[in-house]
């Protein structure tokens, strides 16, 4: 049997496999995505923000990068957030997370050292916990308040070793749980334009609210 990992495909052909690989892993990562789960995930983050607290992202690598859009996000639809680095939340970073705080982690595999330590000092300073991995059974899973799973078989390339589908799962779930907050909010179409004053997404919004769309 050939190992195709060594045998040349056109760019086409390459192309078309990733492509299919990448789709069919995120279809059926949506399909066991846990609807109660992610609405606990939403109650947790509203009972903290009515108590004063807030909403911290964070993650290590990749992860990390994709904690910065989702911090955006969220406060970009009424949940503020903020981006916690995972390397320097054990060097003086965790001070902006106050007791009671809610701290979403990232982690394609659950195991990463650098996050357990950091996981251990958020959770020494009595913040709550929503962490995000590939399965129930990693262990940010085990050790967080509420465990969120956006698992994939295969990244979508021949390595399976770079997070590309993973990556996609982990921000739709997330994706999921703004969408989620920004209703319970009753953000409206107003509301949002007066957090865009500037760009086509706040004219868009100026358009609709005086009714020239």
């Amino acid at each position: 049997m050939t190992d195709r990992r060594t045998v040349f495909t056109p760019d086409a052909d390459q192309i078309r496999r990733f492509l299919d690989t990448e789709m069919l892993q995120l279809a059926s990562s949506i399909d066991k995505m846990d609807e109660t789960t992610l609405a606990a995930a939403r109650d947790m983050i509203l009972h903290a923000e009515a108590d004063g607290g807030r909403v911290h992202v964070t993650g290590i690598g990749k992860p990390g990068h994709l904690a910065g859009y989702i911090a955006s996000l969220l406060s970009s639809t009424g949940t503020p957030a903020y981006v916690l680095d995972g390397t320097e939340a054990v060097h003086g970073s965790s001070g902006q997370v106050k007791p009671g705080d809610v701290v979403i982690a990232i982690s394609n595999s659950g195991e990463t050292e650098e996050l357990k330590r950091t996981v251990k000092a958020l959770q020494n300073n009595e913040a709550k916990l929503i962490g995000l991995s590939r399965t129930l059974d990693s262990w940010l899973a085990r050790h967080s308040d509420l465990a969120l799973a956006a698992g994939v078989q295969e990244e979508g390339d021949t390595l399976n070793k770079p997070p590309r589908a993973s990556i996609l799962a982990e921000m739709v779930a997330l994706q999921t749980l703004s969408v989620l907050l920004q209703n319970a909010k009753g953000l409206t179409v107003e509301q949002y334009g007066r957090w865009h004053p500037g760009g086509s997404l706040g004219k868009a919004c100026q358009e609709e609210t005086n009714g020239t769309v």
